[in-house]
């Protein structure tokens, strides 16, 4: 359980982004307060309070999925569900970005000009931010689904493969659940200790999160001064219409659909799904990690929202890597963007096989840090960009990253909310009359 505290998080939040944007822009790369801090200091100490919520949200996931493994009914029906609602939203999250780049064709106000541009750029922001796709990342989906099959036990913990450590989790709850409910004949104390050492591993691991979380307002300050140090402002300028489209397509999704669906298929008030929701949403802005925003977001759906500890742990805990929509519909854009930029005339096969590739590596990088900007080269080298135009974009692409980053992670922190809140729904019992046994 989260500290309560007199302000709330987001509250705490805006202002560290506020304070941190001003120290950016006053001092920018300079040192300040006699030469004692600069931006970049603030920014790193404030990384490593970002990099322990990813440690421990490694094992809160592990620990999470299996005491509600053992302590829930959760059934194949309940992973069905969520499978559709996923599948749902992705598709309208891709009828979006198609819509508003077929309709509007915004890459066409680059024709010519990307050269220029890359020129104006070659700072060095822009060279540090050059990214390539992590070994073992590919468009093959057996190959990235036989990726996430680990060696041993320990691997998925040692290099934070979220996806395998979710797979470990449900086999290992599974067999716990099974020996629970067909007990073996013989001594059974062995098992029964065992899940209490899980529920309170998970207790355990609530608390000291529920520290480090103290701690956020003032990492988002230094890590912000940072980024808007080395970035500065000026660069949105040069960058205006690709910021403006991705923003576009990433905010009517999840300010337009996810309050619509959570309204009137969830039966929650758009107000209570949004306010109720607010610190999970400021935090994966700040942080730029919905993997990060893991705790927050479990406490919005079960302590403010009133979302059930099943619906809030399938969605949050299994369902995230699933709940890419920001992500998917970041590299469907930003490659769509591009090849109108570049001249070139995609059909819809075309832009469909940029969808399909946008979900493969939606999958295949899940949970890794700056994940869209990592995988786009993957994405772009399906409409036949060389490897040379490649690189001189991607530094076109980071220079704005950051931001679209924070919004693409509130996009999939929003659609962990709307998901478990839709499972709650379908959860519901049909009330019976007590004269005439009728169904409302």
């Amino acid at each position: 359980m989260l500290i309560k505290s007199k302000f709330p998080l987001y509250i705490q939040v805006v202002i560290g982004v506020a304070i941190g944007t001003a120290l950016g822009v006053l001092f920018g790369t300079e040192s300040y307060f006699l030469g004692l801090l600069k931006n970049e200091t603030l920014g790193q100490l404030g990384m490593l309070v970002i990099r322990l919520l990813k440690t421990l949200a490694t094992p809160l996931i592990f620990l999470a999925i299996l005491d509600a493994l053992i302590s829930s009914d959760i059934s194949f029906r309940h992973g069905g569900r969520l499978l559709a609602i996923c599948s749902v939203n992705l598709m309208v999250a891709m009828l979006i970005g198609l819509t508003i780049m077929n309709v509007f064709t915004p890459g066409e106000s680059w024709s010519g000009h990307i050269q220029e541009m890359s020129a104006h750029l070659q700072s060095e922001v822009a060279k540090t931010q050059i990214k390539t796709a992590p070994e073992g990342i590919t468009l093959n989906p057996l190959k990235n689904v036989a990726g996430y099959i680990p060696e041993n036990i320990i691997d998925p913990f040692v290099k934070n493969n979220v996806i395998s450590v979710i797979l470990l989790a449900l086999f290992m709850g599974s067999a716990l659940r099974y020996i629970k409910q067909n007990p073996f004949v013989g001594d059974n104390t062995g098992i029964d200790l065992l899940v209490k050492l899980i529920t309170a591993g998970y207790q355990l691991i609530l608390q000291m999160l529920a520290w480090v979380i103290l701690a956020i307002p003032v990492a988002i300050t230094g890590v912000v001064a940072q980024v808007v140090g080395k970035s500065g402002l000026s660069v949105f300028t040069l960058l205006a219409v690709f910021l403006i489209t991705l923003l576009a397509g990433l905010l009517i999704h999840c300010l337009i659909y996810y309050p619509f669906m959570a309204r009137w298929f969830g039966k929650m008030p758009v107000k209570r799904y949004l306010g109720q929701g607010m610190d999970a949403i400021v935090m994966a802005f700040s942080t730029n990690s919905s993997l990060a925003t893991v705790p927050v977001t479990l406490s919005c759906l079960t302590e403010k929202m009133g979302v059930s500890e099943r619906s809030a742990r399938l969605s949050a805990l299994i369902g995230t890597n699933l709940n890419n929509d920001g992500i998917i519909l970041y590299e469907a854009m930003t490659a769509i963007f591009l090849a109108q930029a570049i001249g070139f005339n995609l059909d819809l096969t075309q832009q469909l096989l940029i969808v399909a590739a946008s979900v493969m590596v939606g999958i295949g990088v899940s949970g890794i840090p700056e994940a869209g900007l990592i995988a786009l080269p993957l994405v772009l080298s399906t409409i036949g960009l060389s490897e040379q135009l490649i690189v001189m974009i991607i530094p076109l692409i980071a220079t704005v990253d950051w931001i679209i980053a924070r919004c693409r992670s509130v996009v999939n922190v929003m659609s962990d909310m709307l998901v478990a809140i839709l499972l709650d729904r379908l959860e519901e019992k049909p009330k019976i009359l007590p004269h005439d046994n009728a169904v409302v």
